[in-house]
Formats: structure tokens, sequence, C-alpha cells
């Protein structure tokens, strides 16, 4: 499938539809039961709690890696094709948005980005050839 700026987000369906859903369900069940045997339940909120707080750093410590790693790739590539390292006004996501284009247009699309402070979504609609990302978290 061509990915493009219509259908380029990502939803992983055990960790946005099974996942999450299924500990939010599982504590808001446990609340509920927990009035009549407070003694016996509690247990079950933290487990629940804790199952939960573990799938968001999960995601969220995947993602952080992930900037990371397009950060480095991103400054590689500007370099390859410039000779010269990213500039330094751009912001992370501005970093994150110019993955999409093409090798002809990325140089000139960082120098936009700075020049007219180009958010992360105009710069993915700015994109003419999209570059696929299919390896993203």
């Amino acid at each position: 499938m061509d990915q493009n700026y219509k259908n380029h987000r990502q939803y992983v369906p055990a960790y946005h539809f099974v996942l999450l859903p299924l500990s939010l369900g599982g504590l808001v069940i446990t609340v509920f039961d927990w009035w009549p045997a407070v003694q016996q339940h509690w247990l079950y909120a933290l487990v629940f709690l804790l199952f939960l707080l573990t799938a968001y750093c999960l995601r969220s410590f995947a993602l952080k890696v992930q900037d990371r790693v397009i950060r480095a790739e991103e400054g590689l590539r500007h370099y390859l094709l410039t000779g010269k390292p990213l500039p330094a006004a751009l912001q992370l996501p501005q970093i994150l948005a110019l993955r999409f284009a093409s090798d002809e247009e990325m140089p000139a699309l960082a120098q936009r980005a700075v020049a007219e402070n180009l958010s992360a979504d105009q710069i993915k609609r700015a994109v003419k050839n999209w570059r696929a990302d299919q390896l993203r978290a």
C-alpha cells in the first residue's frame, strides 16, 4: 500500500484496540466491584492500574527512541544530500515530518520549514513525492 498524508498514521490493533481497552475495562470493572468488598479487590485495581501504566510507558519509550533515530537518520540524509548539517532552527516535529519528503525535495523543504516556520502538518502537506515510513512504531 502506498503511503501518503491521508494514510500515514498507524494504529497497532493489538495495542490500540485490545491492550488499552481491556486494561481500562478491567480497571473500571474492578473499581465498580470494589465497594462491596474493599479488602479483596484493591489488589486487582492496583494490577490493572500498573498494567495501564506499563502499556503507556512501553509505547512512549518506543516513540522516544524512534524520534531519536529519525532525527539521526534525517541529519545524516541531509548531510549526504547537501554536505551541511540540518539547520539548527528545525524543531523535532519538523524533522520528523521531513522524513516523508523525497531526497530531491528534502533540502529545500527543510530550508522552507525554517524560513516560514512551517508546522509538521504543513511540511507533510507540502511533500510532493511521499517517502513511505513503514518501519515506525
